[in-house]
């Protein structure tokens, strides 16, 4: 029986490609997701090495909620989070036996670099990472391969990609924007790292500088998340000799100092784990890609057997009838099926380390180059050669059961059983369509509080939606052989209208066999709902972000930065005043140390002017007035925070801002401790040089003179801002809830106004995000543009949007949903073609007399092709048209769930859902091709004879 099998697989083989095409891209994805998901670990795990590759850090003893913290840890870093350590135990850890360089790893992305044209270097979403670093205190992951660590608080030295990017070269001098304002800096030099840092700018100053700059961003400086320790600044220690080290700097921590000493390499090994863990998401993500393609791929198998089947049933009732037991006639097939499934999984392998080579190329050239290694694991290769497979085995034994069961006499004569019934799986798949239509409808009216049934509340939106979708999909799918006569003559009425004879015939056809019909249907209603369900969503985005902007703003300018993580100079706003033309500006403050003692919802606090609220970008559905009660002390709230924290008009909220300031005192301690010790030394060294001279040894008296010089000098040089101490006070304020805002624009906010906002936090931590132009009446817009681009050229990144570029902007997220759209449609189309071309050739095949004869009395080869055709279009729409409805349907129920996120505007993209029809159109003439030229190339005398 395993020659057997082997015999009519090499017979078959012709027929076989289409399925090993299908198996092949299922296949590719799987282990492309496997691929891609090892890469990114490699990635994680080489840049854990590079960014955190101290030997021993110090870090709080007692353990906090999970947190992440760019800052501290390099481009990807999260995990557990420890209470925060003073930097005064620097001086302590010192003194250990066996360390080489103690520094607190500070490091901060509020900068922004400018080119050597003056423009801000695009990093394409990755930030731009300073990290404190010079020649006393290196980093020993860096590798300068022309100059070296910047020497003052002007001298910045940059990694490769960023000097490239900037076209700068060691001597330069270039531009850094630091909140706002712009520095002249100069390229001290150029390092590289031993690891791709995933498109992110790396720029080293010295730690004066960085420290400042992250005193200006409000963070505490005298504490931090962990203090770095080298053993030997240039040759890492052994994890053995890591712990012994830890060792000794645990002995000398003071007690009271909540501080504990652990390896560097159980650092990254925890970060490395909670890393790769935050990025899981992205192997399901192309797993659904795999999904799609494997449910595709087990419905073309299926055809794939089903045809060879019939073909072999005189075989297979001749070996029933000599002696072979069904079973072996069911092994028979299973064979074939075994080498279609080795045949297209390891052609899947390599389409999927393929696939990760291009897109490991494509994340190259658009700035997001990666170290991991491509190239697929053994467990990857085992897992997508199984899954390939076993669903080639699983596809296969439908129609092998068909062989091995069918009576011997009934398929001697070719007589096939006739196919089951529908009428019992229509009415299953009609009730599971209804139940999850019902679970739609009660989330829509709890997301629209139509409804308020506690047990409907508890449920919750999120189970009702994923339930519904679920019974829905899985219905249809049931459902769908029960629809095919029907639709086909709905689908079919205008062919027949336009072509009688050959749009008739292939209305019945498409009828004949209505199961196959509906598998093959099937896997083009998937991709299609999904697609149609995203393609919803996308646009009301799209138009919620237009109506929010077309029916709200009214100023003519928006100014915003361009640069990721970057303010707008505090300078600019009164620049923008005075530029002619300007009519009235206000500028828009967000709070990020301002909370809520208690607060059930996520939301940005911001301080507004009146202006905001009654000219510039009005609320226009709102319960109190808004712009009259943050003049008056109080605070507007967006609706979503009102109704998750039960605020009304009246409410009384306790605020709470933790701030970051300069503790004079202790700054002056800093640096009188740090005098006393530098005069400690020269004394010493003093006093060490009249020894000498008094013992007659004058060249040594001098060398102990020149080192006592060389320390002050050293002391006259230092930078003083290295010394300056933060402390955290924090202010508390009542607050009268005076308006709730419902407008897209505020949902999620609590706007104050800026004198309410100087009760809780200074000025410098109230980051401008935006500034609002009006111009004066009878001003040309234009002209204002270019008058407030120059105005605004000293400042470098501030761009100056109206209304369309600053929707545009805004709407920027909606493109990535939209290429996922296109993405999901295209493989879709891909695989769909596959399918309707098997099933049509089995049609055909099965059809072989039937064509014979009708070409025998007169229809034109023209007609057959047209009649093929028909057929495919009505099976292509069929599914086209199940999974716009399905998807439409999502889509509509999404949206009214999220309304609240943004999604205020329901827009039903009408011409990209005709498009899905015209494309599912051109999908059935193109699959047409193959089935009709195969039923055309047999001779009419030879078609006729066929029995």
């Amino acid at each position: 029986m395993i020659r057997i099998g082997l015999r009519d697989a090499k017979a078959h083989f012709h027929r076989f490609v289409m399925s090993i095409i299908a198996i092949a891209l299922g296949v590719s994805f799987v282990v492309g997701s496997f691929c891609f998901r090892s890469m990114l670990n490699d990635q994680v795990t080489q840049l854990m090495g590079t960014n955190s590759d101290h030997d021993v850090y110090v870090r709080g003893a007692t353990e906090e909620q999970n947190d992440s913290s760019f800052a501290t840890s390099g481009p990807i870093s999260s995990g557990t989070s420890y209470n925060k350590i003073d930097t005064s135990l620097v001086t302590q850890i010192e003194q250990v036996k066996g360390i080489d360089n103690v520094s607190p790893p500070e490091r901060t992305i509020g900068a922004t670099l400018l080119d050597h044209d003056g423009n801000a270097v695009a990093t394409t979403g990755a930030p731009t990472l300073m990290i404190s670093a010079s020649s006393e205190r290196p980093w020993r992951a860096a590798n300068f391969i022309a100059g070296t660590y910047a020497t003052g608080e002007h001298e910045i030295a940059l990694s490769q990609d960023a000097a490239k990017k900037a076209g700068l070269q060691v001597g330069d001098t270039t531009r850094l924007i630091v909140n706002g304002e712009p520095h002249t800096m100069k390229v001290s030099g150029i390092f590289t790292t031993q690891t791709a840092e995933l498109g992110v700018l790396i720029i080293l100053a010295q730690p004066a500088l960085v420290n400042q700059l992250m005193q200006l961003q409000g963070e505490d400086t005298s504490k931090v998340d962990k203090i770095g320790v080298y053993g030997n600044r240039t040759t890492p220690l052994t994890v053995q000799e890591q712990q012994q080290l830890a060792d000794r700097i645990n002995k000398v921590l003071p007690k009271d100092s909540k501080a504990h000493a652990v390896t560097g390499q159980s650092v990254r090994d925890e970060a490395t784990k909670s890393t790769q863990e935050s990025l899981g998401f992205v192997q399901p993500l192309i797993l659904i890609f795999a999904v799609i393609a494997l449910f595709v791929g087990a419905f073309i198998i299926a055809n794939t057997f089903t045809m060879i089947v019939r073909d072999s049933m005189r075989g297979y009732a001749l070996l029933r009838s000599v002696g072979a037991s069904p079973a072996q006639v069911f092994f028979s097939v299973v064979i074939q099926a075994l080498i279609l499934g080795v045949i297209g999984s390891v052609l899947g392998v390599l389409l999927g380390w393929g696939l990760i080579e291009l897109i490991d190329w494509g994340l190259s050239k658009g700035g997001f180059p990666l170290s991991g290694s491509p190239t697929p694991s053994p467990t990857a290769v085992a897992v997508g050669f199984m899954v390939g497979v076993v669903v080639t085995v699983i596809g296969s034994a439908i129609p092998a059961r068909t062989a091995a069961t069918a009576p011997p006499i009934q398929a001697m004569n070719e007589t096939m059983n006739p196919e089951k019934p529908v009428t019992a799986r229509g009415w299953i798949g009609a009730g599971m369509v209804a139940f999850g239509a019902l679970c739609w409808l009660l989330c829509w009216l709890l997301a629209a509080k139509k409804v308020s049934w506690a047990w409907l509340t508890t449920v919750g939106t999120g189970w009702l939606l994923g339930l519904g979708g679920v019974c829905t999909v899985g219905g249809v799918i049931v459902l769908a052989p029960a629809l095919v006569t029907g639709a086909a003559k709905v689908l079919g009425w205008l062919p027949s209208l336009a072509f009688p004879v050959t749009g008739t015939l292939a209305t019945r056809n498409i009828g004949r066999t209505k199961r196959r019909t509906a598998n093959t249907a099937a896997a083009l209603f998937v991709g299609v709902a999904i697609v149609s369900c995203l393609s919803v969503l996308a646009s009301s985005m799209r138009a919620s972000v237009s109506d929010m902007i077309d029916d709200n703003l009214h100023a003519d300018y928006v100014l915003v930065s361009a640069a990721l993580s970057q303010s707008v100079s505090p300078k600019a706003v009164n620049d923008v005043k005075h530029t002619a033309g300007v009519g009235a500006t206000t500028a828009v403050r967000t709070l990020p140390t301002v909370k809520l003692m208690q607060a059930n919802e996520q939301f940005t606090a911001m301080a507004v002017d009146r202006e905001l609220l009654d000219a510039m970008y009005p609320a226009t559905h709102q319960e109190g007035d808004a712009a009259q009660a943050i003049e008056h002390g109080e605070i507007a709230v967006g609706r979503k925070v009102a109704d998750s924290n039960g605020y009304a008009i009246g409410s009384t909220v306790e605020m709470e801002s933790k701030n970051i300031g300069i503790d004079e005192a202790a700054t002056k301690q800093a640096i009188a401790a740090y005098e006393q010790q530098v005069g400690e030394q020269v004394a010493a060294l003093q006093k060490d040089a009249a020894a000498l001279s008094a013992a007659s040894d004058e060249a040594g008296a001098q060398a102990k003179r020149k080192q006592a010089q060389e320390v002050l000098d050293k002391a006259r040089n230092v930078d003083r801002k290295q010394f300056v101490k933060t402390k955290e006070t924090r202010k508390t304020k009542k607050l009268k809830v005076g308006a709730i805002v419902s407008d897209s624009m505020y949902t999620s906010d609590i706007l104050m106004s800026t004198d309410t906002a100087h009760d809780l936090c200074p000025e410098s931590m109230m980051p401008i995000s935006q500034i609002y132009v009006q111009a004066k009446h009878g001003t040309n817009l234009e002209t204002l543009r270019k008058d407030l681009q120059k105005t605004l050229k000293p400042y470098y990144t501030i761009s100056v949007l109206d209304r369309e570029q600053f929707k545009s902007q805004t709407s920027s997220l909606i493109s990535s949903l939209i290429s996922v759209v296109y993405a999901l449609l295209a493989l879709s189309i891909i695989i769909a073609i596959f399918g309707i071309v098997n099933t049509l050739a089995l049609n055909v095949a099965e059809r072989t007399k039937e064509i014979g004869l009708m070409r025998a009395i007169g229809t034109s080869n023209g007609q057959v092709r047209g009649m093929i055709a028909i057929e495919s279009v009505i099976l292509s729409v069929f599914g086209t048209v199940l999974g716009i409805l399905v998807g439409l349907g999502a889509g509509v129920v999404v949206r009214q769930a999220y309304r609240d996120n943004g999604l205020s505007t329901m827009s039903i993209p009408w011409l990209q859902l005709v498009g899905f029809l015209g494309a599912a159109i051109l999908v059935g003439l193109v699959a047409s091709i193959s089935p009709a030229s195969r039923a055309l190339k047999k001779p009419v005398l030879e078609a006729v004879a066929s029995d």
